[in-house]
């Protein structure tokens, strides 16, 4: 009997996670499931969908709700602080609109796990998702809650922001849980390379009270670019299974445009309907042959 505990690991991105959402939604199709999940931003507020078995739920209400100004923009931002509409996007869209299914989700045996960061003491939150409560939508609103278009959520006991800040691809903390097999979905196309954050001229006067989430940001370019490696030596090693798009995303994080939703969400399904057979011999166990190293790790 095989007991290799297998996880997923969810890269955020905002929009980008329409990506995302397109491999999930091909798994939940063909009834790939696996014993635990972990999602960062984007990741985990479309990811929870996989664990509530609903596919196509999160194209279809950021579809629907595009260009609906109670649901993100610009009016949102300056009413509340927040780009995404806290009230409407995390109480009646879920509760209401495109209902999530609670049930299911608390019923399902698999860990699931958000990724938040404390601006108090910089460090990373791992929050395990087991209730569908009032505190379970605050805890993914806090993993997606992006500096300056988005205002601390308190929950906890903490104050949070985005957990990209802390661990923008947690795979170390899967392997740390017990899962020696992993199936990462990341955003970024093979070969990028996180570079320092634009306008830090902008946003240091805009988060002079979070000294630690300023931090964070200058920190977080070498920190991803590193869990960049660690993910390839993973894959090499036979032990993580990784979905990149084979060509940039080119999506705004807070695209209003459904067309490009949908081209995104097309691009994941289509690539991870060329790669199932694949990725069901990973899961079964089979080896693969090891990816070439590419330029920048040849140098």
């Amino acid at each position: 009997m095989n007991t290799v505990k297998t996880g997923i690991v969810l890269e955020g991105g905002g929009m980008r996670g329409m990506y995302t959402c397109g491999i999930l939604d091909v798994l939940m199709e063909n009834h790939i499931y696996v014993d635990g999940m972990v999602g960062v931003s984007a990741g985990i507020a479309f990811g929870c969908n996989y664990k509530s078995r609903q596919a196509g739920r999160a194209l279809r209400y950021n579809v629907r709700f595009a260009k609906d100004r109670r649901y993100s923009g610009m009016m949102s931002l300056l009413k509340t602080g927040n780009y995404y509409n806290a009230h409407f996007a995390y109480n009646l869209v879920p509760r209401h609109y495109d209902v999530f299914d609670y049930n299911v989700f608390e019923d399902t045996a698999m860990e699931c796990y958000a990724v938040c960061f404390d601006v108090k003491t910089g460090n990373g939150v791992y929050q395990r998702l087991d209730r569908v409560n009032d505190d379970f939508f605050e805890w993914i609103r806090a993993s997606a809650s992006m500096p300056v278009v988005a205002q601390p959520v308190e929950v906890g006991g903490r104050l949070l922001l985005d957990g990209g800040l802390a661990d923008s691809i947690p795979l170390e903390f899967m392997m740390s849980k017990g899962y020696e097999r992993n199936i990462v979905i990341l955003t970024r196309e093979d070969g990028f390379r996180k570079t320092a954050e634009h306008g830090m001229w902008l946003i240091k006067p805009l988060l002079r009270k979070w000294p630690k989430v300023i931090e964070a940001l200058k920190k977080r370019p070498a920190h991803y670019n590193m869990q960049l490696q660690q993910v390839r030596e993973q894959e090499r090693k036979g032990t993580a299974f990784v979905f990149r798009p084979l060509k940039p995303l080119n999506v705004s994080r807070t695209t209003h445009d459904a067309a490009e939703m949908n081209r995104v969400y097309q691009q994941g399904r289509e690539e991870a309907l060329q790669r199932l057979d694949e990725l069901k011999r990973f899961l079964a166990g089979e080896k693969e042959t090891a990816p070439s190293p590419t330029p920048d790790e040849q140098s």
